[in-house]
């Protein structure tokens, strides 16, 4: 309270509230009414006459009751029994404290809405406020706990600093199960409550979950190809070590921010490294890649024995067609053979029959004796008659021989016809002048 000292001013000499001090109005006369007395206040007088309490004890029985009607309000969802451990925890060691813990929400943790979140943060100022354990009797100078919940409020409630709780929550991982338990028939039960806790992580939303034994393949092919190449956000910077706040120790700053770096970036390659790890053993028991790869290897060998029989029917073939070409070419040269010993035959049949024909040309004259008239033929006139006879000889092919050799047949031994042929045939082939007896 401050005190305020303030001069009046001063009255006008000469003034007197006996002559100068006028009424301008006047006061009305009393009226009878009857008051009720209503409100918080009389409904509190009124409750402490009825139960004969004291004013302490009034306010703590209303504590009481509001805090029990707000946590029947409140879904029981966000209703948790509370450790005796957790409730003795130091304020000061609230960066290992499980925030989700504290409030009561650890069945959600990074699932818990900012809704529930509030409301967890309400049931738990009620039940743990110091005014109202002092009103309902709970005389507790230690408010420890109190104050962890005020600090995991403050952390779930930003949503930076809860993603970098979230991102080393312990709590909230699944351990992959082992051969032994995936193999009892739990392989995709298992292992997709391990990977929904993992996929909290990922920068892509949503993520391609496992499936079941009715999958495609082009659906698990998805499915590994994104987990492998898995893009976290999950970060590590919770766990750095508090970097000092005085501007003199500048240089130890820097030492502590490039300590927290490196460490962040180790816990972050380790961290890549255990789900790729995880996801190799998750490949290693699905059933699904095993039957992919039978089929696929099945289908190889489909191929190459296909491959295998085309590259056979391709060789049976050529290998067919080359013996057709030397069976082609052997009854070619064959027939090449036979006709020309047919030709050789033929040739010399019709060398033959030249022969023979020559020699019934030649004999034609001699059987008419050279056409001499008496006598026996003088040298002369038999060689005149062979001399033009050899020529006309020269001249004709095989088929005049033979039809000359006819007609001079036919003629026999009469000399004028065997002349007239002669004589026919050299006015045929013989020049004028070549001809000396059958001219």
């Amino acid at each position: 309270m401050t005190s305020v000292t303030v001069t009046l001013p001063a009255l006008p000499s000469g003034w007197s509230a006996d002559k100068d001090f006028k009424a301008v109005g006047s006061l009305s006369a009393a009226t009878q009414r009857t008051i009720e007395p209503v409100g918080p206040h009389f409904l509190a007088h009124a409750r402490r006459k009825r139960h004969n309490r004291t004013f302490s004890e009034d306010e703590r029985i209303q504590a009481q009751n509001n805090v029990k009607k707000t946590e029947d309000d409140e879904d029981d969802n966000i209703s948790e029994p509370e450790d005796g451990m957790l409730l003795a925890r130091e304020a000061k060691d609230w960066k290992s404290q499980d925030h989700y813990a504290v409030l009561g929400l650890t069945k959600y943790r990074w699932r818990a809405t900012p809704e529930q979140i509030k409301r967890a943060h309400r049931k738990k100022v009620l039940r743990h406020h110091p005014d109202k354990k002092a009103a309902m009797g709970q005389s507790d100078e230690n408010d420890q706990f109190f104050k962890c919940i005020q600090k995991a409020t403050e952390v779930l409630s930003d949503p930076v600093r809860r993603r970098q709780f979230d991102s080393v929550d312990e709590a909230a991982e699944v351990d992959p199960p082992t051969k032994k338990e995936a193999s009892k028939g739990n392989f995709f039960k298992l292992w997709r409550r391990c990977l929904e806790a993992e996929a909290r992580f990922s920068k892509i939303q949503p993520v391609p979950m496992l499936g079941d034994d009715n999958s495609t393949f082009e659906e698990v092919d998805n499915f590994y190809n994104f987990w492998y190449n898995f893009d976290s956000w999950r970060t590590f910077e919770y766990l750095d070590e508090d970097v000092p706040d005085d501007g003199e120790s500048r240089d130890q700053k820097r030492h502590v921010e490039k300590k927290n770096a490196n460490a962040r970036r180790k816990r972050k390659t380790e961290d890549t490294a255990r789900l790729r790890h995880l996801v190799d053993d998750l490949a290693a028991q699905d059933e699904r890649i095993k039957k992919f790869r039978k089929a696929a290897r099945a289908d190889k060998d489909k191929k190459r024995l296909e491959r295998e029989a085309e590259a056979k029917r391709l060789v049976e073939e050529k290998e067919k067609a080359r013996l057709e070409e030397e069976q082609r070419k052997k009854e070619a040269e064959e027939a090449a053979k036979a006709d020309r010993e047919k030709s050789k035959k033929a040739k010399e049949a019709a060398k033959n029959a030249a022969k023979k024909n020559k020699r019934v040309l030649k004999a034609s004259v001699k059987d008419v004796n050279y056409f001499a008239e008496s006598g026996d033929a003088s040298a002369a006139q038999i060689d005149g008659v062979l001399t033009d006879v050899e020529n006309i000889m020269g001249k004709i092919d095989a088929e005049e021989l033979a039809s000359l050799a006819e007609r001079l047949t036919a003629a026999g031994k009469d000399a004028a016809a065997v002349k007239a042929a002669w004589t026919e045939e050299a006015g045929k082939k013989l020049k004028e002048g070549e001809a000396k007896f059958f001219a």
